[in-house]
């Protein structure tokens, strides 16, 4: 009987030594995905878990990890069963990390309509907010204003939602006030609305195919020449008067009805129809070609070491934009600590590359100190902005003419602001002389097509680089880049979101602030082609 008892015992133990080891598996497993969420990620599982998770302790969720263990507490997510998490997951479009939890995209889809528990007016609520740009929620917040509390700070279009259901203007029941908005500011968005109310009280699943940005605009280059065959057969080869109703709107190309001279015709002549069409048309090709072999070179300069000072934090910034534009498919080429002279000559090097006429575009990064319109090299020599991207026009570089080049300068434009604690100005040294100068941004690019210079800061006005984490500019382009090309935003929209989450951040003094400032010629969207990898952070 004892030793019966000593097995019994000794049993118990291995069991819960291997519970032990299972529950500490588990939870590595929900800290690696935490790690692997941004901020971002983070609003959007709040939002999404609201329906599920009392709105009181979301106010006070920090991280993914907070959300975990509050689906935890509430027995939603267990060792067990993770597919709650699996869901978020897929509903906010980070399929990557699924893997982690024994699932697939497929997997997942297939079980939505048995196990999911995120609710068809929540689904349709995010869906919404992810269409939703920059300028449109400026103007929604414009249009709400009578409803909304005063001072009262809009950051995102999920900010904007969650205010309204506070305030009891916005229900599952009750969207009005959704589609008001938007039939204003984009009718495209009432698809989305739409789609729930036919829906409502079923599963509502959005499926979006994942497919990279070139097959995308393929496909709208085949419907849009489908849609002029219909036109051109229709009006040539029938006798009777009729006009083709033609929908094309950003997402979609498709022929929506037809109807003859013996039915109410309310649209306009058809010769107008086809001159919108025609527009139209024309529109949805205006983008950079971005499908050759080769994406492009892509030059970081990064000065840190001069001869009275260091700048720290500096390298962290080089390590991020070779990480990000490595996994955006172009060629990386890194220099360190290069005097003024050097520069040129690097230039001058690279202009001559025979290999730029099969790349796509060009990029070349500048981390350095400067002044209006420069940049320093180590040796503190000026060299103008404007003289580098010279070196880059379809004159003085065949190769790549009517390609896009991009210049992204992290370096002070001046030195009205002095250096807060444990933070560095990407300026001259005090010795140097502070009167300027000024030189307008527009004057430091070509006056030829294709260029596009981000600056991280408006003209006469120092940057901020922090000595540990690197500078503000350039770590949120590297933290949009990743953010916003798999949603294929062009650039010009990354640099506009780069600029709000700059003009939000402030020195450890709480005094000092920081705005980007874009210049371009761009004659057309440049946008990234999709990588297959997930963002390397």
């Amino acid at each position: 009987l004892s030793a019966f008892r000593q097995r019994e015992a000794v049993s118990a133990v291995g069991s819960s030594n291997m519970e032990n080891d299972i529950n500490l598996k588990f939870h590595q497993q929900l800290f690696l995905i935490s790690e692997n969420l941004v901020t971002e990620d983070v609003a959007a599982l709040k939002f999404l878990c609201t329906d599920l998770l009392h709105l009181s302790k979301l106010e006070g969720v920090k991280s993914a990890a907070d959300i975990f263990k509050l689906l935890m507490a509430q027995e939603y997510l267990n060792v067990e069963d993770t597919f709650l998490l699996a869901e978020l997951l897929y509903r906010i479009k980070c399929h990557s990390l699924l893997e982690k939890l024994g699932y697939t995209k497929e997997k997942v889809q297939e079980r939505l309509s048995e196990k999911g528990r995120i609710s068809p007016y929540r689904q349709m609520l995010y869906e919404l907010s992810e269409n939703i740009t920059s300028k449109m929620l400026k103007e929604i917040t414009f249009l709400l204003q009578d409803h909304l509390p005063k001072r009262w700070m809009i950051l995102s279009a999920l900010d904007l939602l969650t205010l309204l259901e506070k305030q009891g203007l916005l229900t599952k029941d009750n969207v009005k006030i959704l589609e008001d908005v938007c039939m204003t500011v984009s009718p495209d968005l009432l698809e989305t609305i739409e789609l729930y109310k036919k829906g409502k009280g079923e599963k509502f699943i959005f499926f979006i195919p994942r497919l990279d940005l070139n097959t995308w605009y393929l496909m709208l280059w085949f419907f849009s020449a489908l849609k002029m065959f219909l036109f051109v057969f229709f009006f040539f080869f029938f006798n009777q008067k009729w006009e083709v109703i033609f929908n094309l709107n950003k997402k979609t190309c498709s022929v929506i009805g037809l109807c003859t001279s013996e039915i109410s015709v309310r649209l306009a002549s058809v010769r107008i129809t086809y001159a919108s069409f025609f527009f139209s048309f024309l529109q949805t090709m205006k983008i950079y070609k971005m499908d050759g072999p080769h994406r492009g070179f892509c030059l970081i300069i990064n000065n840190v070491n001069f001869n009275s000072s260091q700048r720290k934090g500096s390298c962290k910034d080089a390590e991020q934009l070779e990480r990000v534009f490595t996994w955006l498919g172009l060629d990386v080429r890194t220099y360190t600590d290069l005097t003024s002279g050097e520069i040129i000559n690097l230039m001058e090097t690279w202009q001559r590359v025979p290999d730029h006429k099969d790349r796509n575009c060009f990029i070349c990064c500048i981390l350095s100190h400067g002044k209006s319109g420069a940049i320093f090299g180590t040796d503190y020599g000026v060299v103008s902005i404007h003289v580098l991207t010279s070196h880059f026009t379809a004159k003085q570089c065949p190769q790549l003419a009517a390609k896009p080049k991009l210049f992204f300068i992290q370096a002070c434009q001046g030195d009205k602001i002095q250096r807060p604690f444990y933070v560095d100005t990407d300026g001259p040294t005090p010795d140097l002389s502070s009167m300027q100068e000024r030189v307008f941004l527009s004057e430091s690019i070509p006056e030829e097509a294709d260029f596009l210079l981000g600056m991280a800061t408006v003209d006469g006005y120092v940057s901020f680089r922090h000595m540990e984490e690197g500078s503000w500019y350039i770590q949120a382009l590297c933290s949009k880049l990743q953010l916003l090309v798999p949603r294929g935003e062009d650039i010009l929209s990354i640099l506009t979101q780069v600029n709000e989450d700059v003009a939000r951040r402030n020195s450890p003094s709480g005094t000092k602030k920081q705005m980007p400032q874009p210049a371009y010629t761009l004659r057309r969207k440049f946008i990234f082609p999709v990588p297959i990898a997930p963002p390397p952070s």
